[in-house]
């Protein structure tokens, strides 16, 4: 899957639990859990917002697009 998911980084780099966001956020640690392993569907923008604001950040630092090996945007 070409969309990648960094909420741990960032939890690394604030020395935070995702059991400490979990409670910031009112998320609970199952549904962040989900997110964090790449394993989710979908983010509504609510959470993606609590989400950076408890961690002062961007979308973009916890969200990330790699294009896959062999993609060619010319070619369509």
């Amino acid at each position: 899957m070409p969309i990648v998911i960094r909420l741990d980084r960032e939890l690394v780099e604030r020395k935070m639990t995702l059991t400490e966001l979990s409670e910031r956020v009112g998320i609970t640690v199952a549904n962040l859990s989900i997110l964090k392993t790449g394993k989710a569907k979908a983010v509504r923008l609510a959470t993606l917002e609590a989400i950076c604001r408890e961690l002062d950040c961007q979308p973009g630092d916890i969200i990330e697009y790699l294009a896959e090996s062999g993609d060619d945007a010319a070619g369509d």
